[in-house]
């Protein structure tokens, strides 16, 4: 008997939509189309920073120096700290084969004065604003090896030591610790390799010419060894950096051509007489609130000293640490601290640089007015402790260039722990900045001031 025809559309339509549903959810549970791999270009940028401050000193110094700083040195005097251009190409952290990266970063600004790298535009401009390069390098990541194989880099690079940074950026204060100072590197000339034995361990291992330096003997540039390993704990929570660099940095200088005798003051070959630069900073990140941060710094020279009056003979010493604590209060706050304390022990390592070229002067050996923190053979004790905010509001959406703005101000107090009195220099012949050459008044010092910073 023939169906009806009402009943034979009536289940075709059933049948339609049954298999319509079923095919939606084969097409819903098919997996989206995987994008196409990044160009190698794609992650390439450019970028720039601006940070200008002021560092207000209640003592209003004679000399005008704030004792124990270096980049925030110049008291109750507005600071072009730096302009910061970059351009590079990272790594892609994630890449498992063959990948290649650069980046070149130049700085113009007061800064620079202690950032050049010896025989490298350290002597092009004669004013309180100065050029240098900061880096200048190529890298490759090679799948060799390790698990996560092993990234090469070669030319000029920053130090791996430290907690603080020349950039600032990726700082929390404005005036910088005295390991930052006078404890580490800033620069290198040279080839550093970063093998990423798993995901827990990474080995650095480098060669370079030495610190702050390029090539040749009238730089100070002698072969030396950088390296050390990086602990990933805690799912990355927890990070640990142990640090070293080994070489000679004793200026080959015998007094002759406006030069200090470095020979006869070291009692020893300045090309093998050896300085050790130890660090080793911790970065823990304990939630999305709180966290801390501690740096512990070892540093000593091989070469015989004798004390001020020539009596005893030391060989140079510096140790100390400090501790950070950053506590996010919300998207666009941050509250800082920093206590620290650093011996240097025979007052050989901190010191004062009022001239344009005094650092680069000493650093190579020439006659410089810097001023030392006390009598050579002596010991001083510093303390400081800082505290400051980060200040970074929302910008309107869209709005041109300007990626970010910072205000970071901060309070600090300085201290001698043993009663020597590095602070508040004394005036001189010629008055105020003329520079100066005394030395220290008191065994404290209290400053307040801060930064902004602009990013590109």
């Amino acid at each position: 008997m023939p169906r009806p025809p009402k009943s034979i559309l009536v289940r075709a339509l059933c049948a339609g939509t049954f298999l319509g549903l079923a095919g939606g959810y084969a097409r819903a549970a098919e997996p989206a189309p995987t994008p196409p791999p990044a160009g190698w270009w794609d992650t390439f940028t450019v970028g720039g920073t601006v940070e200008a401050g002021v560092t207000m000193n209640s003592d209003n110094p004679a000399d005008g120096l704030n004792f124990g700083h270096l980049f925030t040195d110049k008291a109750n005097t507005p600071l072009f700290n730096q302009i910061l251009l970059t351009a590079q190409r990272p790594l892609d952290p994630k890449a498992t084969g063959y990948d290649f990266g650069f980046k070149v970063q130049l700085m113009y600004g007061s800064d620079a004065r202690f950032i050049h790298y010896l025989g490298e535009a350290d002597y092009a401009l004669n004013e309180l604003n100065q050029f240098t390069p900061v880096e200048a390098w190529a890298t490759a990541h090679l799948p060799w090896l390790f698990s996560g194989g092993i990234d090469i880099k070669a030319g000029q690079f920053v130090t791996l030591e430290g907690a603080e940074t020349i950039d600032p950026t990726t700082n929390y204060l404005y005036s910088h610790s005295y390991i930052f100072n006078f404890g580490i590197p800033f620069v290198h000339t040279g080839v550093m390799t970063v093998s990423h034995v798993d995901p827990l361990v990474d080995i650095y291992a480098g060669v370079t010419t030495g610190v702050n330096t390029t090539f040749g003997d009238v730089n100070v540039a002698n072969p030396s060894f950088h390296g050390g390993i990086g602990l990933n704990l805690l799912g990355g929570n927890l990070t640990i950096l142990a640090t070293t660099h080994i070489g000679p940095q004793t200026p080959n200088t015998n007094g002759t051509n406006n030069t200090i005798d470095n020979i006869t003051a070291c009692h020893c070959n300045p090309g093998t007489t050896l300085r050790f630069l130890n660090d080793i900073t911790a970065t823990w990140k304990i939630n999305d609130s709180w966290t801390l941060i501690t740096d512990a710094n070892y540093i000593h020279d091989d070469g015989t000293y004798l004390n001020a009056i020539g009596t005893s003979s030391f060989h140079p010493n510096g140790y100390g640490i400090a501790q950070y604590a950053i506590y996010t209060v919300n998207d666009w706050l941050k509250a800082v601290g920093r206590v620290e304390v650093w011996r240097d022990n025979n007052n050989f390592f901190v010191a004062a640089y009022p001239g344009n070229f005094d650092f680069v002067n000493f650093e190579h050996g020439f006659i410089n007015t810097s001023i030392p923190g006390g009598p050579a053979g002596g010991g001083t004790t510093y303390f400081e402790i800082t505290g400051g905010l980060n200040i970074a509001p929302a910008l309107p959406q869209g709005f041109p260039v300007l990626k970010s703005i910072t205000f970071r101000p901060e309070v600090r107090w300085d201290d001698s722990l043993n009663g020597t009195t590095p602070f508040d220099g004394q005036s001189v012949p010629g008055g105020r900045h003329f520079p100066g050459f005394g030395a220290g008044t008191k065994s404290s010092q209290f400053t307040f001031g801060g930064d902004i910073i602009a990013k590109f």
